[in-house]
């Protein structure tokens, strides 16, 4: 790890090639015995105070072609990081740890770990099961947090085991809960968590490992406050409480910005008699920034059958916007796609996957089906335990161990439908290589970065899915 920088430029590791010298903006470096020509422009790219940035200004100063003693095809690989922003096809060659070690020598890992992480290079189309991420003990996972430049916090069991933006293991702490139900990021090292069996929301360091604050809903019967479910904004925390009698539940809102302080409290449900409705919590929050509104949704099953409902509310006013009550094909799993403009649902007992469009929300039927159409009143419950979420402008569902992603067909996409309305059309592809294709019920689907995080029924690990034709 030394920079040499000879005093003679004739050196016998050096051409005898003064032209080199007279072109300005040209520098030229000796890695390894190795020459490589590049630009100050490029060099500058990496930012002051970086071994990129010593070269030119050794070269600019001294006259001289600067030596490293370091390999020169890692070094080749960094250098077209930072001519181009990406990792040329090469890098496959390599261990990504060996790239780290080489980009913090350099000090340019943080455009490795963009490179990594950008979600430009998320091609859903071409996602395959390039890895497993393995945890320890016999729990299986029940809840993953990603974040944008694609680390993962998994729980299994009264642990949560943390991945890095390179997928290496980072920690596995252990936590107060018997089994964490509810995951989610706040920062890189920060999450919020809670059980549907124990009392509280926890804000957990992971990094440290320990509970940075604990939130709690004070409800009328002063029972505990169990968490059903967790969501975020850029500026707030959302937190599905229900009480430990189970005879109430609301939503709190928490300030970000201001240590956690509760900024207003919506959908508060004090449950008397056989009200169906008002003791349904809410089960999934999603935040949609372009209505800036909160999506709340939970379903129950009763003697009749399962029935739910999805909420939208105004967090600031605290009104409800719209709802949309389910009671004929409920939703097995919800999501909403701020990017579609629409919410899809899979139903309960059909197995379809539907969608209904926020010019919509407001009406119980205008629900469409993305495929061909069958019975919703199957008693089968083909829908039972499947998954959806949104991510980007693609939806994907899970339909036991498989995969399947949705996509809108943007060219001549509207139909008329059977009510005299405008329909929009979505083709369906299966994911995966033949041998990615079945296995276990998929219980979890999360994204970050350039990935996709898949968990399944009974299986102590997780599957890392990545596009085949990434820039890598």
């Amino acid at each position: 790890m030394t920079l040499f920088l000879p005093s003679n430029p004739l050196s016998n590791r050096v051409p005898k090639t003064p032209q080199d010298f007279t072109k300005p903006n040209i520098v030229t470096i000796d890695v390894g015995g190795q020459l490589f020509q590049t630009t100050k422009q490029t060099l500058t790219l990496a930012g002051s105070n970086t071994l990129f940035s010593n070269l030119f200004n050794s070269s600019e100063q001294n006259n001289t072609i600067p030596f490293i003693d370091r390999d020169p095809e890692l070094f080749s690989i960094l250098l077209s990081l930072l001519r181009t922003g990406y990792l040329p096809s090469k890098a496959k060659s390599f261990e990504i740890q060996d790239l780290v070690f080489e980009a913090k020598f350099y000090g340019v890992q943080d455009f490795l770990v963009e490179s990594q992480s950008n979600p430009s290079q998320f091609e859903a189309f071409d996602l395959e099961k390039s890895m497993i991420l393995p945890l320890s003990g016999r729990d299986s996972p029940s809840a993953i947090a990603t974040t944008l430049n694609g680390s993962v916090h998994v729980s299994h069991g009264s642990k949560i085991t943390s991945f890095d933006w390179s997928l290496q293991r980072k920690s596995t702490i252990l936590t107060q809960f018997s089994a964490v139900d509810s995951l989610l990021s706040l920062s890189s090292n920060v999450v919020a968590a809670g059980a549907t069996d124990f009392s509280g929301l926890q804000i957990i360091d992971l990094e440290m490992g320990f509970v940075v604050k604990t939130l709690n809903w004070e409800n009328v019967t002063k029972s505990g406050s169990t968490v059903q479910a967790i969501g975020s904004s850029p500026e707030f925390l959302f937190t599905s409480f229900e009480s430990s009698r189970r005879n109430s539940n609301s939503i709190l809102v928490y300030d970000l910005n201001d240590g956690f302080k509760v900024a207003s409290e919506i959908g508060h449900n004090e449950i008397f008699g056989a009200d169906l409705d008002s003791a349904i919590p809410s089960t999934k929050l999603n935040w949609v920034p372009s209505l800036n509104l909160l999506m709340a949704s939970g379903s129950h099953s009763g003697p009749s059958g399962v029935s739910g409902n999805i909420k939208f509310w105004d967090i600031r006013s605290r009104d409800l916007v719209a709802e949309i009550k389910e009671k004929v094909d409920c939703f097995s799993d919800i999501t909403v796609s701020d990017t579609l403009s629409a919410v899809f649902k899979i139903g309960m007992n059909s197995g379809e996957v539907s969608y209904i469009d926020f010019r919509n929300m407001s009406s119980d039927n205008s629900w469409n089906c993305l495929g061909v159409s069958r019975k919703a009143m199957n008693v089968k419950k083909e829908g039972l335990g499947c998954k959806i979420e949104s991510h980007g402008n693609q939806v994907f569902c899970s339909k036991e161990g498989e995969l399947e992603l949705w996509s809108e067909v943007l060219m001549g996409s509207l139909t008329t439908g059977k009510n005299g309305k405008e329909e929009r059309i979505f083709k369906q592809n299966v994911l995966g290589r033949s041998k990615d294709i079945g296995g276990n019920r998929i219980t979890n689907l999360g994204f970050g970065g350039n990935k996709m995080f898949v968990t399944r029924k009974d299986q102590q690990c997780v599957e890392v899915w990545q596009s085949s034709v990434r820039r890598f």
